[in-house]
């Protein structure tokens, strides 16, 4: 929690002086993708709100908001928690990303070389920090490249659809036991993608796509079946 609290009072400054619930809710968003709160956590609102510098109402807003995103909970007469998904969830997040991100796929040919730019500098992040052993890194970078892949389709409100289920999708990471042996494959898997991309294969980068996101959807249901 400390960790996340000291982040907040850095992202003070970027709400400035009219902060807004929506302005709150994507800086909390933005913190839950990068792993810093975690599933099943508690949010104190005291805490966040003087790390922010926001009014009570206001933070209320945007747990709110956040709340209708499926990213938090509110249990009654107990406060506000990071949520839990569920294998059904896991199952619903990934059934929307293969719409989103398998059609940015399909037109990538006309993706300009700034998105695919932008793009490999996630697959660079990524193995950079596979090489140190940041998987946690990892997976924001990976989280990053889905981003960015998913922009190709040029919509403002897929960006926005793919930012929450993304952010969704790093609650789902905090289950793995194991997150190298999760996170390392797909390091390679994600540089092929791009290859494919560049080199103008869509109809092959997009069956890659779909296979990719059977095999991740499939380890991380996996991961949430008990030990015998």
């Amino acid at each position: 929690m400390d960790n996340a609290i000291a982040a907040l009072q850095h992202d003070r400054d970027r709400l400035g002086r009219s902060s807004t619930a929506e302005r709150v809710a994507d800086v909390l968003r933005e913190r839950i993708a990068e792993g810093l709160f975690v599933p099943g956590q508690r949010l104190s609102e005291e805490t966040i709100g003087v790390a922010l510098g926001v009014s009570r109402n206001t933070l209320r807003e945007a747990f709110r908001l956040l709340g209708h995103e499926r990213l938090l909970e509110h249990r009654l007469n107990r406060g506000v928690f990071v949520r839990v998904l569920s294998v059904e969830d896991v199952a619903d997040v990934y059934r929307v990303r293969r719409v989103i991100e398998c059609a940015a796929v399909r037109h990538s040919g006309n993706a300009g070389p700034q998105a695919l730019a932008l793009i490999g500098e996630a697959v660079e992040e990524a193995t950079r920090a596979a090489a140190e052993g940041r998987w946690q890194d990892v997976g924001t970078a990976n989280i990053r490249f889905h981003q960015m892949l998913a922009a190709l389709n040029g919509s403002a409100r897929l960006d926005e659809t793919m930012r929450q289920l993304l952010a969704e999708l790093r609650l789902v990471f905090h289950v793995m036991k194991n997150p190298r042996a999760f996170h390392e494959p797909f390091v390679a898997r994600n540089l092929r993608l791009l290859e494919l991309m560049r080199a103008g294969h869509a109809a092959e980068a997009e069956r890659e796509l779909e296979s990719y996101l059977d095999d991740a959807e499939e380890l991380l249901v996996k991961a949430y079946i008990p030990e015998p």
